[in-house]
């Protein structure tokens, strides 16, 4: 077996010069966690074309496999929810359900849950078990309790844990163990991202405590990394902190619009030129701002055999959608349903850029049982409140 102590050493020194590990304690915790022990049987690489490429742990050259587990990259894991390196030679195509994100995102958010000695953390997504090893090693194996949905990768997790030397609490199931070890937590943070953190995660957390979590729509970006604070009465309040990005969690996932979206969009009730070009959808606050708009919208970019490029906004829940047509530089949109999409996020943005186009660290929330609300300052156009059904 090879010796990482190097290369651990290594990663650690990137990690410092990145600004995101900066405790000498979660310092130890990366060199004496070896990450290349929570990536098997293997991984998928990203080939031409959009396929993936399997590598395996005990198939490839040792020092491509080191030099692979310790790359400043997220490394998918599984595929489709079942496909895993060991199961295929050939180059397949599909979408990834598992991965172990960069060390740099793992680092900076445990670094950010601002742990002390002798706090209880629940993980939400224990994934290939590698930011739970490294809080292990920080806290101790009695003090993490890591939850994950899916069977399969929970089973490799676990077998991952006790060959690096820890056993913790691994359940399976879909947002709360069912026999936590430790109850309520000083600590809660998700590995996967939630269109609202669940009034559950709150429950289990203590007064005064901290969730980290990933929130945003059904978008791969556009999304934030909240921070929040338990109150005595059952709420939490915080701010989005910075950029963030991961799968969603499973059980909050949606179904991607696909078909004929043509057939989708036949029959609109307006049509008009835009006020703010939607192509700025494509950039990350913008995005934000569209799901906090239009909670349940998708952006999809899609292009005809001839080059011509189409971009929409899609409600399935509530019926709705916005077509965008393209003139040169101009825009028009046409909408349908019972709720005008384009309006909704057109206010949003024109409120936001009239603000001075503030980063994404401005926006504040407050969650209840009943509503998840966000806020920029004090402006009623740059407010929305999500009540839960």
């Amino acid at each position: 077996m090879t010796c990482t102590a190097p290369e651990r050493r290594a990663l650690a020194d990137r990690l410092v010069k990145a600004g995101v590990l900066t405790t000498a304690q979660w310092r130890a915790a990366v060199e004496a966690v070896p990450r290349e022990l929570f990536l098997n049987p293997g991984v998928f690489l990203l080939a031409d074309g959009g396929r993936w490429r399997p590598v395996t742990a005990a198939g490839a050259d040792p020092a491509e496999w080191v030099r692979i587990a310790y790359s400043d990259q997220s490394l998918t894991t599984q595929l489709d929810g079942h496909l895993t390196a060991d199961q295929t030679t050939d180059l397949v195509v599909g979408s990834p359900t598992s991965s172990s994100t960069t060390p740099v995102t793992v680092v900076d958010m445990i670094e950010r849950l601002d742990v002390e000695e002798g706090h209880h953390v629940l993980e939400i997504g224990t994934g290939t078990g590698y930011s739970s090893a490294l809080m292990c090693h920080r806290l101790g194996e009695d003090n993490v309790t890591t939850i994950e949905v899916d069977p399969d990768v929970a089973a490799r997790a676990d077998a991952a844990l006790e060959a690096a030397g820890f056993s913790t609490w691994t359940a399976t199931g879909d947002g709360l163990p069912g026999h936590p070890r430790r109850a309520p937590y000083d600590r809660v943070i998700a590995t996967c991202a939630v269109r609202r953190i669940p009034h559950a995660w709150i429950r289990q957390t203590m007064p005064g405590g901290t969730i980290l979590a990933t929130v945003g729509g059904a978008w791969s970006y556009g999304t934030g990394l909240a921070k929040v604070t338990v109150g005595d009465d059952g709420t939490a309040q915080g701010r989005i902190i910075d950029r963030s990005s991961f799968m969603q969690a499973r059980s909050q996932a949606v179904v991607p619009v696909s078909g004929d979206l043509s057939a989708r969009t036949a029959y609109a009730d307006s049509e008009r030129e835009v006020e703010v070009p939607p192509v700025l959808l494509e950039e990350w606050m913008p995005a934000f701002l569209a799901q906090l708009a239009a909670p349940g919208a998708q952006f999809v970019r899609a292009a005809t055999n001839d080059g011509v490029r189409h971009l929409y906004v899609f409600d399935p829940e509530r019926e709705s959608f916005a077509e965008f047509r393209a003139d040169n530089d101009d825009w028009t949109v046409r909408q349908g349903g019972p709720v005008a999409l384009w309006d909704d996020i057109e206010r949003a943005l024109t409120a936001w850029h009239d603000a001075g186009s503030p980063d994404i660290t401005a926006v504040q929330l407050r969650i209840t049982d009943r509503s998840h609300t966000y806020w920029i300052d004090d402006q009623p156009e740059l407010r929305w409140e999500h009540r839960l059904a």
